[in-house]
């Protein structure tokens, strides 16, 4: 008798264990829930807009949701078993129609989902696919999660209505046109992108002619001459040779022969991690950031950027408020529909 009641004090203690293991973000707006704080207000509001519109227009419940990670939560699986449950558990769309959609974007671990209502079986998982290839995915590798995010909804909206945002009142002979331009407009995309290949190339043999050109001296107007890289570094600081180590700028070193003038001219990196350090000035410090506090529709969040100086060897730590979230009149009143999704749609990573 001991041993059962011990064994099911065991099983249910394991039970209640196993159920509040995981949890699941708080659904506290029904378009926009950004716990990664990857879009300002004014991003969030323009979303909403969009998605708004949708539903008014269509009746389609689609959602937006950033998280910093899902082991946040509990959860120690996939993406796609995370992104299922979230959708049941907030009960996106008509319970009827089965029509919802969610965007999630687990930014830590740099993976997203399209995950989308069970009434449209498997027939929207390449279209989302490609939604996350070609508009969402080149835009997060760049770090512009805000323009991916927008791109990709946009997107999702005309796969889905069939047509894009503002456009819903469209004439037949307009939605046409439509498709017609945005058929263009990629395929101008694919014809330009050899060239947008070549433009750095361009852009680096004018930079290289600027650099090259003659240079005079300003005291006796004689012509000047540029050290070259393997003696130009007794001329500069120690500030500016940690620069050039580190690749955050390029310096050229002109002389002149008549009066021993010296010129020294700087060319920042286009990328580069490194900034200038608030102590030295140098290009030399670099920053991690994270969110140690996420704002909320009741609260301002925290961020604190800790900075290290590879010339001057300061460290610093810098606070900032992230503005606490706000609701869209819209969404406050809303409520969830009620449906449910089988684990169709399409997942990335970057």
């Amino acid at each position: 008798m001991i041993k059962s009641l011990f064994a099911g004090a065991l099983c249910f203690v394991l039970w209640v264990s196993a159920a509040f293991a995981q949890g699941f973000p708080e659904d506290l707006d029904f378009y926009v829930n950004d716990y990664a704080d990857l879009l300002t207000d004014g991003q969030e509001q323009d979303l909403r807009a969009i998605l708004d519109e949708l539903y008014t227009e269509r009746g389609i419940e689609f959602t937006v949701l950033t998280i910093s990670r899902m082991s946040d939560y509990g959860h120690t699986g996939s993406i796609e078993s995370f992104a299922t449950d979230v959708f049941n558990a907030w009960g996106i769309g008509d319970a009827e129609r089965n029509d919802g959609l969610l965007l999630l974007v687990s930014h830590l671990d740099r993976e997203l989902r399209i995950e989308v209502g069970a009434g449209y079986g498997t027939t929207l998982n390449d279209p989302m696919g490609r939604v996350i290839d070609t508009k969402i995915v080149p835009n997060f590798r760049l770090d512009e999660y805000a323009d991916g995010i927008r791109a990709g909804v946009e997107e999702v909206i005309y796969q889905v209505a069939g047509a894009t945002p503002g456009t819903y009142d469209a004439s037949p002979f307009q939605q046409w046109w439509i498709s017609i331009k945005r058929f263009i407009t990629n395929l101008g995309l694919w014809l330009l992108a050899p060239f947008a290949a070549i433009v750095p190339f361009v852009v680096g043999f004018v930079r290289r002619i600027r650099r090259n050109r003659l240079r005079i001296c300003p005291t006796d107007g004689s012509r000047m001459r540029r050290y070259l890289e393997e003696t130009e570094d007794d001329s500069l600081s120690p500030g500016q040779l940690m620069e050039e180590r580190l690749e955050s700028v390029d310096y050229d070193v002109w002389y002149c022969e008549s009066c021993d003038h010296v010129t020294i001219e700087g060319y920042r990196a286009w990328f580069s991690r490194y900034g200038a350090c608030r102590e030295c000035k140098f290009r030399t410090v670099e920053g991690d950031s994270r969110v140690v506090q996420s704002a909320t529709y009741s609260s301002t969040g925290l961020r604190e950027t800790d900075y290290n100086c590879h010339h001057c060897q300061a460290r610093y730590t810098v606070t900032t408020t992230i503005p606490r979230k706000k609701r869209s009149s819209s969404s406050g009143g809303s409520s969830r529909g009620g449906g449910r999704s089988s684990g169709g749609g399409a997942s990335g990573s970057w």
